[in-house]
């Protein structure tokens, strides 16, 4: 059973009904938390960044007891995309990235939201006629594996996951991957 006394929600309130779960955050804590339904092999996002989110904000899990629910440390990220390879996330339900091409030997998730935004609008509309910035959260005891690359600017930060590791960072993924931003 989840109580806000457990060792990973300390400070973080957690409220239990039939049909949601209600999470508030912990006074000055940033990471992610994401839930999912322990019967439910793919976890879905409940929480992002806690600046972001007003407490009380909840999540409708349909029917779920506190013993169902599982809590997952989780970091947002973000990916620039054309139109091709956003078609293809479309056709995976939003849950994973298309395989590399044999000449892309890294799938590289951004850091940040500004520079998602200046690859889509600036490299994606001038190579395919449309960008967009898509954004997941990714298990924090996974991605930690990775260390994170600075690619020009002190804002320009990724990761470098190898397209031998992309399946395994697809089974990572919080929930469902969203498109924030559209570029023509």
């Amino acid at each position: 059973m989840i109580a806000p006394s457990d060792e990973h929600l300390t400070g973080t309130k957690v409220f239990n009904d039939p049909k949601r779960v209600f999470l508030t955050p912990a006074p000055g804590r940033r990471q992610a938390v994401a839930s999912r339904l322990k019967s439910d092999p793919r976890p879905r996002r409940l929480t992002a960044d806690w600046p972001n989110v007003r407490e009380g904000w909840e999540a409708d899990f349909g029917p779920a007891t506190p013993s169902q629910v599982e809590i997952v440390d989780a970091i947002t990220l973000w990916r620039p995309v054309g139109p091709v390879e956003l078609r293809l996330i479309a056709e995976a339900a939003y849950r994973a990235f298309p395989p590399r091409l044999p000449e892309q030997p890294f799938f590289y998730p951004v850091l940040n939201e500004g520079y998602a935004i200046q690859i889509a609008r600036d490299w994606n509309v001038k190579a395919s006629g449309a960008g967009y910035v898509t954004r997941f959260e990714v298990r924090r005891d996974f991605i930690d594996r990775y260390a994170v690359q600075q690619a020009g600017g002190r804002e320009h930060l990724e990761y470098w996951i190898p397209a031998e590791d992309l399946a395994a960072f697809n089974d990572a993924i919080v929930g469902q991957i969203a498109v924030v931003a559209e570029f023509r």
